[in-house]
């Protein structure tokens, strides 16, 4: 798929691969939390580092991963950031973000936490905006590779294959599609198109 063997290798990883670096990190910010903070308090900030991870997922997707350069080095990265998985959808190998760049985006991340928020609430802001972050990783997993029993299951499944397949200028939550609501991006059924 890619020229070099080297980025194909780093772009493709196991879908089990974020749970065995993220929920460590989630599980020992929430603990580091809970030592210096009330728990209502840390639970408030896991619940506002969630709410933002969920806005980020939006914005990235919608801003940074539908952003289409014409050509050159721009629309080669872009495709490698994120065309390669609309022209492969069902790759499985290619569904989650690789470590090669998860990891230095959370880093980022929680860098900024710390200079926004101070140490302290860095770490349950950061604890909630890593189990979204996973929460995504492994809904966009299970949407792509398996068939949902629940009603919200099917929905959420609904709508991101509706992005894959009906049109990608729309549906850009995939585990949380309420803000392509908010936002006047939810994908149309065909009802609606006609």
């Amino acid at each position: 798929m890619f020229e070099s063997k080297l980025l194909d290798k780093v772009s493709r990883v196991h879908p089990s691969v974020p749970l065995f670096i993220f929920v460590p990190a989630i599980v020992v910010f929430a603990w580091a939390s809970l030592a210096r903070l009330a728990v209502p308090e840390t639970i408030a900030l896991i619940a506002g580092g969630y709410l933002f991870w969920t806005l980020t997922e939006y914005w990235l997707h919608r801003l940074v991963f539908h952003f289409e350069p014409e050509g050159g080095l721009g629309a080669r990265l872009h495709w490698i950031i994120h065309g390669v998985h609309h022209d492969h959808p069902n790759d499985p190998m290619r569904l989650v973000m690789p470590p090669s760049v998860s990891v230095p985006l959370s880093a980022l991340f929680y860098v900024g936490f710390y200079f926004v928020l101070g140490d302290t609430y860095a770490l349950a802001f950061g604890a909630g905006f890593f189990a979204g972050y996973l929460f995504y990783d492994m809904t966009h997993y299970h949407v792509h590779h398996h068939k949902p029993r629940t009603r919200m299951g099917k929905r959420v499944r609904e709508l991101h294959m509706r992005h894959h397949f009906q049109d990608d200028t729309r549906g850009f939550g995939v585990s949380a599609p309420w803000w392509d609501y908010v936002f006047g991006t939810a994908p149309r059924s065909r009802r609606a198109e006609h």
